[in-house]
């Protein structure tokens, strides 16, 4: 789930190759979706996937994460022969220090997604990405001078609302859900303003941090204190697909982006805390209150009406491109 926005920076095709006949753009959109489908529904799996790392502390899961991506990554930028452009993007000194911050960013939220799956918080991992949409307009509005007109508002409005009642339920603020979106939030301000593309991107911040979780790999293996390769088939397995799973549903979307409208895209990123949300009701059997109901049901709302406008605006401008 923390690696959508990032992906959103390759929607744009290239100028001079939108030469398509409609039966061969419908074609295109029907692939779009079905990658962006199989996309969410691997990150809205994440719980499950997590939950079966249990036995390994969450520290030690993401820096296998980052370090088997860095290894996967990497094998995939070179058999596309683009090791060049990863070596342009760390000679960039404004370009690398924006990566050094969206890199810290996205440990934080990988660390603290994990953190929730393996005590039982999934639904709080629920409200934290339900939450990010709505947080990204603000943080739009205050860093990027993007206007919001009076649905947004009202849309961030409310979420606010609900936050503010699932604190004031519980007696205490829910740090998890707002952590997810606040780290994931300014993970995609700070790529968005990053001039560089997607996996490139994403590559450098795993190299960034590759060499900090390989060193925190091999000291845990020196004091006999690592899950991966102490007798426990089932992590010395899932571990290093730890990183295969984080790439494999960028890389759809990636595909899925190219081929997709952005109000489509912003339909299918609920998906993912959707499953988040079943899952944590349905199988894992966390407390749901009337508190929990009455928060997701403000949240909802304000996503269904930041959701509809976006469609609004995106149908009126495709009427004006039209005429």
């Amino acid at each position: 789930m923390s690696l959508v926005t990032e992906s959103m920076k390759v929607t744009k095709p290239l100028a001079g190759n939108n030469q398509t006949t409609p039966s061969e753009e419908d074609n295109s959109s029907r692939i779009g979706v079905l990658l962006g489908l199989t996309a969410y529904l691997i990150w809205g799996s994440f719980p499950v996937f997590f939950k079966a790392l249990e036995g390994a502390a969450p520290l030690e899961i993401v820096c296998h994460r980052i370090f088997w991506s860095l290894v996967f990554l990497f094998i995939l930028v070179a058999c596309r022969r683009q090791l060049g452009q990863v070596g342009t993007t760390l000679k960039n000194r404004q370009v690398l220090l924006t990566l050094c911050g969206s890199t810290l960013l996205i440990a934080t939220n990988w660390l603290v997604f994990i953190y929730a799956v393996q005590h039982g918080e999934v639904l709080q991992s629920s409200l934290g990405y339900f939450i990010t949409p709505l947080l990204s307009i603000l943080l739009g509005f205050l860093f990027l001078r993007e206007r919001l007109n009076r649905w947004q508002m009202f849309s961030v409005l409310l979420a606010l609302i609900g936050v503010l009642n699932l604190t004031l339920h519980h007696g205490q603020v829910p740090w998890i859900a707002l952590l997810l979106a606040v780290s994931f939030g300014l993970y995609g301000l700070l790529r968005k303003v990053a001039r560089v593309e997607a996996m490139i991107g994403l590559t450098v911040e795993t190299l960034l941090l590759g060499p900090f979780a390989l060193a925190y790999i091999v000291y845990l293996t020196t004091q006999q204190d690592s899950s991966f390769l102490a007798g426990t088939l089932r992590l010395d397995l899932l571990l290093p697909l730890s990183g295969v799973v984080t790439a494999i549903p960028l890389l759809l979307f990636v595909a899925a982006a190219r081929r997709l409208q952005l109000a489509t895209i912003g339909f299918l990123q609920y998906l993912t805390p959707s499953l988040h949300f079943i899952l944590a009701v349905g199988l894992y059997n966390e407390p749901f209150s009337r508190g929990h109901l009455i928060s997701f049901l403000f949240i909802w709302t304000g996503l269904a009406i930041y959701s509809g406008n976006t469609l609004w605006k995106g149908r009126a401008a495709w009427q004006r491109k039209g005429n």
